[in-house]
């Protein structure tokens, strides 16, 4: 009725309009609409951007929330409602989507489903508003390692530090913050038995740690000023959930095997290919993911690279094993243990010791199980009968003109001398001052190093190192 009072208000004026010649009845036509305008937005519905933390915190879910945010700012969303349920996760990406929020242009509300441990406690305080559900938990925000210790006090000192401005920044008790970090920490009248503090709902609502109680986002909005919205959810798309996979520890692990063993394989066979363009693929699988979680970053990526080249520099320029072979081995496996640590640039400090073992441990038991691999599929490959349409198998008969090689050399069996050449596999010998091409049974052997002739086929000697 209202509405309809109002517009027929304006329409009067804006008949009145046209006949005036006055300029302040323009300005008092322009204040009414500019009046029935906002009335009638004002009825229109709001928006409210719902995005879930229901997972680990971590690079993934911190690359989905600046994605969500992104969204929720195009979307021209009034509100951003984070629905929580974790357990917690890494510090760094929990103090960055922390950041995140209190930054936001949008009021940032968030509605603790279940929990809101360790990590999920500092991104739920930095919100404007806290809301949980019956029977939920806010808290315990103690850092710990993989196994569930408490970490030195530098980490604990930071992360009360951060509690602390956290809460103070939104109004809230900052002593009580940092009592759910350090079990010493006694507030009166709210924790005074040296245990890390946690709360029920109930308890948060009575200490300023939750603004209501309710049991699902509906309730919430409609309780909270929200009584006709309009709402949108972040939805994860095919190619995060394929990223998500592709970090599993365990598919990192057998692309580790495959780029190992790849180059180990095509250096044994060179001119094969296929073992060179398995390693360049599962590289790309395996540092691309990574790069998009914001684990591998670019000087790490580019520290690989280097280790290629310096590979690629000692077996086509500088013959033998030397600094480049050493250096370029060492800068590859050090680019793979880097990409699967959490670290920011050149900064360290936060990443956790645990995290940094467990990614060494990874890559050096994957680049062994793709060294044997390698050995093994050389051996099966090379000797299958699967690859018999590759050898040629017809018959070079004498009278068709096909001239036979003398087997001479077959009388050399048993023989030592010394590599004329570096065998890469392939080389030369020198047998009784004879020069003879020949091939490594296994492995390079360096010009100089003597060696024992270990048979003869397909007119091709072929000698191993002798051992000393």
């Amino acid at each position: 009725m209202m509405l309809r009072l109002l517009f027929t208000v304006f329409s009067f004026f804006l008949f009145l309009n046209c006949f005036a010649v006055d300029d302040s009845t323009n300005v008092v036509v322009d204040s009414i609409a500019e009046k029935v305008t906002t009335s009638l937005d004002s009825t229109s519905k709001r928006r409210v951007y719902k995005f879930d933390v229901k997972e680990e915190i971590g690079p993934p879910i911190w690359r989905k929330m600046q994605k969500a945010f992104v969204e929720a700012e195009e979307w021209n969303a009034d509100l951003i409602l984070i629905d929580m349920n974790t357990y917690g996760g890494m510090v760094i990406h929990a103090d960055s989507m922390r950041t995140k929020i209190l930054n936001s242009k949008i009021p940032v509300w968030v509605f603790i489903n279940n929990n809101a441990a360790s990590a999920g406690a500092l991104i739920s305080i930095a919100c404007d508003s806290i809301y949980m559900r019956k029977g939920a938990n806010i808290g315990a925000a103690t850092v710990v390692n993989q196994t569930g210790e408490a970490m030195p006090d530098k980490y604990q000192s930071y992360m009360r530090s951060t509690m602390r401005s956290t809460a103070e920044a939104k109004g809230r008790n900052p002593e009580i913050a940092q009592a759910m970090v350090d079990e010493s920490i006694k507030v009166d009248g709210v924790s005074d038995s040296g245990k890390v503090l946690t709360f029920t709902a109930i308890e948060a609502m009575q200490h300023g740690f939750c603004e209501g109680m309710h049991e699902s986002v509906k309730e919430l909005l409609e309780a909270n000023g929200f009584p006709e919205y309009e709402l949108k959810t972040y939805v994860v798309t095919g190619l995060e959930t394929f990223i998500g996979w592709m970090v599993n520890p365990a598919v990192s692990g057998i692309l580790i095997m495959i780029i190992i063993g790849g180059i180990y394989f095509e250096l044994q066979t060179p001119g094969v290919g296929f073992p060179i363009a398995a390693a360049i693929l599962a590289a790309l699988l395996y540092f691309t993911p990574l790069y998009l979680e914001g684990l591998a970053e670019n000087w790490e990526v580019i520290l690989f690279l280097v280790g290629i080249v310096l590979l690629a520099v000692e077996i086509f320029v500088l013959p033998g094993f030397g600094v480049a072979g050493i250096s370029g081995a060492a800068f590859i496996v050090t680019s793979l243990i880097l990409s699967l640590v959490g670290n920011v640039g050149f900064d360290f400090e936060f990443t956790m010791p645990q995290e940094i073992m467990t990614a060494f441990f990874t890559v050096m038991l994957s680049s062994v199980m793709g060294f044997f691999g390698s050995l093994y599929l050389a051996k099966k490959l090379l000797t299958t009968s699967a690859l018999s349409s590759m050898v040629l198998a017809s018959v070079q008969n004498k009278a068709d003109g096909y001239v036979g090689v003398s087997a001479s050399e077959a009388q050399l069996v048993g023989k030592e001398g010394v590599a004329f050449t570096v065998l890469r596999p392939s080389g030369k010998v020198q047998i009784d001052d004879e020069i003879y091409d020949a091939t490594a049974l296994m492995g390079f052997i360096d010009k100089g190093e003597a060696v024992i002739v270990s048979k003869y086929e397909t007119a091709q000697l072929f000698v191993r190192k002798v051992s000393k």
